[in-house]
């Protein structure tokens, strides 16, 4: 009989290559995004409308990070841009999906 699938290993091993954050900068200040993201949150990101992109930067970001990216003039190239980014590093690319 074969071992069973480890799950702690395997998500070990994506944390170890990816790292449990990612990064972006922007005008000087250094936002994070989860590598991965937790069942609880894939639920809030199918309540929020497709459109809203504020909602979806909030729920990844936290309200602490989202209230000082809202202080940066951002446009929504710019988002598209990081959530472009964000799904090419982290294999999350349907989230960039939310800003068209």
């Amino acid at each position: 009989m074969s071992q069973p699938f480890d799950v702690n290993a395997a998500r070990a091993q994506r944390q170890e290559a990816h790292g449990r954050t990612w990064s972006f900068e922007l005008d000087g200040d250094i936002f994070t995004l989860p590598t991965e993201l937790s069942r609880a949150t894939a639920k809030a990101l199918r309540r929020l409308d497709d459109n809203d992109v504020d909602g979806l930067l909030a729920l990844l970001m936290g309200a602490d990070q989202f209230a000082r990216f809202e202080e940066h003039d951002v446009t929504m190239q710019d988002i598209a841009a990081v959530l472009e980014a964000y799904g090419k590093e982290t294999g999350l690319g349907a989230l960039d999906e939310s800003t068209r």
